[in-house]
């Protein structure tokens, strides 16, 4: 995964509340194992109509959005526990989603895959579509080894929580298997001294 410490970046914004992963990745794109190629398939049902013609009322088609943040409604990544979700939103360019609330699920498959979930309060998140509805082209600060999301315009923060071993992760650029083995000298010595025991 890349590192990631500090973002700088617009926002697409996505009003919609109880967003599920089949919403975000239809069931019937799960066939691959890889996880390339997810991401011309988000939110596929509504970013396009059946004919496939693009749905412009669709945040992701409005051009006067853009970024590698996602401002979701309440409620983000509920129903399945499908790991293709994060891979698309990944796939797509986003490394930030932020919203009120994450389903458990989703929110671990996002860190596991180079996303970062952003929880804030419901009047924070008004806040950030308040801005971006103000103006399109607004900028915000993610500072993952502080915690805090700003509104670069207003200076408006808010802190954020993470698990402290996704974050060491996040910002080494690390997988479960980079981090074990970067922490495989202190492994070894400390079995070493179980075995002396």
């Amino acid at each position: 995964m890349d590192k990631f410490s500090t973002l700088i970046s617009t926002a697409v914004p996505l009003t919609i509340e109880n967003v599920d992963t089949d919403q975000i990745i239809p069931a019937r794109f799960l066939k691959a194992t890889s996880r390339e190629g997810f991401g011309k398939n988000l939110f596929k049902d509504w970013r396009f109509h059946k004919d496939g013609t693009s749905n412009l009322d669709f945040p992701l088609n409005n051009t006067l959005y853009s970024g590698e943040i996602l401002i979701a409604g309440d409620n983000f990544g509920c129903g399945s526990s499908r790991e293709h979700a994060a891979w698309a939103l990944h796939d797509y360019g986003f490394k930030v989603v932020i919203s009120s609330f994450f389903a458990d699920i989703f929110k671990g498959n996002a860190l596991n895959n180079g996303v970062l979930p952003i929880q804030v309060s419901p009047d924070f998140l008004s806040t950030l579509f308040s801005e971006i509805n103000k103006n399109p082209t607004a900028t915000f600060e993610v500072n993952l080894e502080e915690q805090f999301l700003k509104i670069t315009t207003s200076g408006a923060m808010a802190s954020f929580e993470i698990n402290s071993y996704k974050k060491t992760c996040l910002l080494n650029g690390y997988d479960d298997i980079d981090f074990l083995l970067n922490n495989k000298d202190a492994i070894e010595k400390f079995e070493l001294q179980q075995n002396s025991l």
